[in-house]
């Protein structure tokens, strides 16, 4: 029999940053508790945009962080759980899955993709619908019966709706149409123009097509399509009704293929665009209340890591029963 450290760890890393938290982790014969005693926080984890080194590094950064954190000499824990972006896929999670167990990081080793976490933090029974909305966009849910599903999450090319940087595109698009009076005037214009310092409209063109200008920063501008929305103005408000549509469209979706429409479900949301506008948030809820897969509740997730942690509690507890 195998000495028990008493320590799980969860991980969550994305495409800036990795948490890990440490739990202390106890269990009787009725059931199972864990407290959180140390915190770590490091760079980039996505294995697919970050790449494969620099994720691990980063996890290892993060697990190195929570254990000094605890005040505890690092050493290998009963189990943990890794949800990463860009590991939605077998291959990346049996990659992370070895590097884990050759790095003796912990007995019990799972990989999931960052969609996982979010639910298993809202929901105790891992049951309901995910919905994340940042940088990019997608739905993921479970039920009872341990059916997923997801929706959404192709990517910024042909998909990502609701996402930040669809909506900061929609801005930039419905600015510039009204500056060759193609479109609506908009406020839109002399808001980008303020942010990017363009002195004339065609000076956006520079400002947009710089190098230094990502995906990650476009998608920092969606903050002007709300500001204008909040002004009154009538393209921002289109832009966001399409987004909160195109996010609701991917609940349903989810809800449909996992027969929610005969029970309500907790759905369960984060991301930058969702924790960071409450009217927005409200407008999804009051959508999908009216629709046919009405949610039993609402929760806003601020850090998926608790649901990586609940997650490695729940294995953990499965491997001894």
């Amino acid at each position: 029999k195998m000495s028990s450290s008493g320590l799980i760890l969860g991980v969550d890393g994305g495409g800036t940053k990795t948490s890990a938290w440490l739990a202390s982790f106890s269990s009787s014969s009725k059931r199972s508790s864990h407290e959180i005693v140390g915190r770590g926080q490091a760079g980039p984890g996505n294995p697919r945009a970050a790449g494969f080194e620099v994720a691990c590094q980063s996890i290892l950064n993060a697990i190195e962080g929570a254990f000094a954190d605890s005040g505890r000499s690092m050493t290998e824990v009963d189990a943990a759980t890794f949800c990463l972006a860009g590991a939605g896929r077998s291959e990346e999670q049996n990659r992370i899955n070895a590097w884990a167990r050759e790095k003796k990081i912990a007995r019990y080793v799972q990989t999931h993709g960052d969609a996982e976490p979010i639910l298993a933090a809202a929901s105790s029974e891992f049951t309901g619908i995910a919905l994340i909305a940042g940088t990019g966009s997608f739905a993921w849910g479970r039920n009872l019966e341990g059916k997923t599903a997801r929706s959404g999450g192709w990517g910024y090319l042909i998909g990502d709706e609701g996402s930040a940087y669809q909506i900061a595109l929609g801005g930039l698009r419905a600015a510039v149409m009204g500056a060759d009076q193609r479109g609506p005037y908009t406020s839109l214009l002399d808001l980008f123009q303020h942010r990017l310092e363009a002195a004339q409209p065609f000076d956006l063109i520079d400002r947009i097509y710089r190098k230094e200008m990502d995906r990650v920063r476009i998608a920092e501008l969606a903050s002007i399509v709300f500001e204008a929305q909040r002004g009154g103005d009538p393209e921002a408000g289109r832009i966001l009704e399409e987004a909160a549509s195109g996010l609701v469209k991917m609940v349903q979706g989810v809800a449909q293929r996992l027969a929610f429409d005969s029970a309500r479900y907790p759905l369960a949301m984060t991301g930058g665009v969702l924790l960071g506008q409450p009217a927005f948030c409200a407008r999804i809820h009051s959508l999908l209340e009216s629709s046919s897969f009405p949610p039993s509740e609402l929760c806003l997730v601020h850090d998926p890591v608790k649901g990586a942690v609940e997650l490695a509690a729940r294995m953990l507890s499965e491997s001894r029963s």
